[in-house]
């Protein structure tokens, strides 16, 4: 520990400086506006794995925005931990609420403030840098293995195909991922499950063109008006989800692990407060935190139709569109999810409009053991770090290619972020405290020394 944190202090600004670097790329892979931001961010991210001292670095090519990998085999008989991340970063709008620009990083307060600081650039590039100090300080025990794509933020397509097509070359004991995040930093804590997705955009169609509100409006229906009407039926009076089958397949958790999962420390006044709500919402008969990590979810994540420019202009619009995602827990299947949706959004339909439902993407539920060497590993490396023992959570959100892990590679995944829910990830104003960046790179060297020493 002494010699990490000696490392650590000794190259402080260096270690914030490169992130800053990084941070300042608009890797935004969803706009192809973004498109050489993208492409360059991955040079970057290539050009930093060499500098820490990986071999075989390439940047490889898929048909959409590429993966970076490198490796440092030091034994082949020693075990293999495989680093997964992801460059690429959410749209930064609406850019008016950014109180400074997004690709220029900011620190107020001591927090990183920039698109990607926390999700996930912040916390894989720590992975980059604890390996070097390993590297440095000649204490990286095991096998590591990095794979840093560019399309997890528009559902990682090409991903599958790389990971069926380089299976020799991905082996490995473990997946480790920091994209994930804790309850806090006096309250460490270790991601055990995340949910799956299913995301799809809907249209309501319904006059030929756009009409006069005065003209027309009383006697053809207002797509905008029939679609409100048509999301909000999908959730009843107990803001339970409405669409017939949704929750089939779902796995109620037991008294025990529901208990186990409401001790972690949690104020509500708090919670209300850090969001500026008066009341919280959800799933009747559930808990805060059994709502945002264990139970099925419907949002809407966009909702657009007619006129929203400046001033008015009285139109009753041709069309309103939305888009819409669900978070599926186990047993729950995307596939299946979206189906259901999908024949539900048409059934319910009124015959004066026209629907359609087209799905973008979608990913699988996963729980990951608790009693495994990964596992207690992470464990460990946590508490020598925190000096508390870090409590297991399931998480609200989806990393898709966890399930994908499993299934092409056979091997389980150590969900291990430094992230705070308080982030305000996919928003603006998206923060990372420099507290926590520094706490990753010490805390992540530690999990490398227990692994090999567990395994």
């Amino acid at each position: 520990m002494e010699t990490i944190k000696q490392y650590i202090d000794a190259n402080k600004q260096r270690l914030l400086d490169e992130l800053f670097e990084l941070l300042r790329f608009p890797s935004v892979s969803a706009d192809p506006k973004y498109k050489g931001d993208v492409l360059n961010a991955a040079d970057y991210v290539a050009s930093k794995l060499r500098d820490a001292g990986a071999d075989n670095v390439e940047v490889c090519q898929t048909v959409g925005y590429p993966i970076v990998y490198g490796e440092k085999i030091v034994d082949p008989s020693k075990p293999t931990v495989l680093v997964y991340g992801h460059y690429d970063v959410q749209p930064p709008d609406p850019l008016e609420l950014w109180e400074t620009p997004p690709f220029e990083p900011t620190v107020r307060d001591g927090k990183i403030y920039a698109r990607g600081a926390c999700d996930d650039k912040g916390q894989f590039y720590m992975h980059v840098k604890a390996f070097e100090l390993m590297m440095n300080t000649d204490t990286l025990p095991c096998n590591i293995k990095f794979m840093i794509e560019g399309e997890e933020e528009v559902g990682s397509n090409n991903l599958g195909i790389f990971v069926k097509a380089n299976k020799e070359r991905l082996k490995a004991d473990v997946v480790l991922i920091s994209d994930t995040s804790m309850l806090s930093m006096e309250t460490p804590s270790l991601e055990t499950g995340l949910r799956g997705l299913s995301y799809l955009e809907v249209e309501v169609v319904g006059p030929n063109r756009d009409l006069h509100s005065g003209v027309y409006g009383g006697a053809v229906a207002n797509p905008a008006t029939i679609l409100a009407k048509m999301i909000a039926s999908l959730h009843d009076e107990n803001n339970h989800i409405s669409i017939p089958g949704f929750y089939d397949d779902v796995i109620e958790l037991t008294d025990a692990e529901k208990d186990a999962l409401n001790a972690a420390p949690y104020s509500e006044d708090e919670y209300k407060k850090d969001l500026g709500i008066e009341e919280v919402w959800g799933e009747k008969g559930y808990s805060t935190f059994e709502r945002t990590g264990t139970r099925p979810t419907l949002e809407v994540n966009g909702i657009w139709s007619g006129y929203i420019g400046e001033g008015a202009k009285t139109v009753l619009p041709s069309k309103a569109n939305a888009k819409i995602s669900m978070r599926l827990v186990p047993n729950q299947g995307s596939d299946k999810i979206t189906r259901l949706f999908t024949e539900h959004f048409e059934r319910i339909a009124p015959p004066y409009v026209k629907v359609k439902v087209t799905p973008h993407h979608g990913g699988e539920p996963v729980v990951t053991p608790t009693d495994s060497v990964a596992y207690r590993a992470a464990q460990q490396a946590i508490t020598e770090s925190f000096g508390v023992e870090p409590i297991p959570t399931r998480g609200g959100g989806s990393i898709p290619i966890v399930a994908l892990f499993e299934a092409e590679l056979g091997i389980k995944t150590v969900l291990m972020g430094f992230g705070l829910d308080s982030d305000a990830l996919h928003s603006p104003n998206e923060k990372y405290d420099i507290f926590n960046y520094y706490k990753g790179i010490e805390t992540i060297p530690l999990f490398y020394k227990h692994f090999a020493a567990l395994s």
